[in-house]
């Protein structure tokens, strides 16, 4: 019912307001093991799995080391991932989707939108432009990356390429947890300071508990994390379009969602 649920608000409300994120089957597999994941959009950690579509894909590649590889998915796949390891220790899979446009009919439901992603005082910023009230376009699109852990899953996480981008500055498989668990939200070439992040910390029996958190000066946030649980964490910039992306789409505003999903061993 949960599924069903999901299906018909995502049907009635603008899909932006929802994450998109990587989730791997298996957040820790053998050397010689497959990594696959799905890529999902909902909310709270349940959703519905997209199958891979190239016509919605800018990128999909793993990394490990120094060494990457694009996904070699084929239309309709599910899972969107399904392929050997690209080496043995921590595997990062990268998601960049392409574009897409949502309507708002009415601010109400845009300042909903900026309210939960803390965006700020973005109603200012839209009349001192001139924008209409009701009856807008937004465009968006998610940069989503997963961390599995391969073999001893030794390494660390890193910049990938991406726009906007969470950086593990924590091996979630290997390292020390009992300080917590650091990401570092970069946006271009700027660390992302005093910023929101969403963290969706789901249990072994499914549960799912969200907590928010701040970056400090330097773009960083930690949060406690606990064994046989994962998490997703979640970040959106807001910034106004291109003229050239404003007139392909006719948005008035772009949101870039950034999002990392991992586990922490039992």
């Amino acid at each position: 019912m949960r599924i069903l649920a999901l299906i018909l608000a995502f049907a009635t409300s603008p899909a932006a307001a929802h994450e998109l994120w990587l989730e791997p089957l298996a957040y820790q597999v053998a050397p010689d093991g497959l990594l696959e994941a799905d890529i999902v959009n909902g909310e709270e950690f349940e959703g519905v799995i997209l199958s891979f579509l190239p016509q919605n894909t800018e990128n999909f590649v793993i990394f490990a080391g120094e060494a990457a590889q694009r996904v070699q998915g084929r239309p309709g796949d599910k899972p969107a991932l399904n392929q050997a390891a690209l080496a043995a220790g921590l595997n990062i899979i990268a998601y960049q989707s392409r574009v897409a446009t949502l309507n708002y009919p009415n601010w109400a439901k845009f300042q909903k939108f900026v309210d939960h992603k803390d965006l700020g005082d973005v109603r200012t910023r839209h009349d001192a432009r001139g924008l209409p009230e009701d009856d807008f376009d937004e465009v968006y699109g998610r940069y989503s990356k997963a961390l599995i852990g391969v073999g001893d899953a030794s390494g660390a996480d890193r910049r990938v390429g991406l726009e906007t981008e969470l950086v593990a500055l924590t091996n979630p498989y290997t390292d020390d947890l009992s300080g917590g668990m650091q990401v570092q939200l970069h946006y271009r070439s700027e660390l992302r300071s005093n910023e929101q992040i969403e963290v969706f910390e789901k249990a072994p029996d499914d549960t799912v508990k969200i907590h928010l958190y701040r970056t400090d000066a330097n773009g960083i946030g930690t949060f406690p994390v606990k064994p046989g649980h994962a998490y997703m964490v979640d970040a959106v910039v807001l910034r106004e379009p291109s003229e050239t992306l404003s007139a392909e789409t006719g948005a008035v505003w772009q949101t870039l969602w950034a999002n990392l999903t991992f586990a922490v061993p039992q």
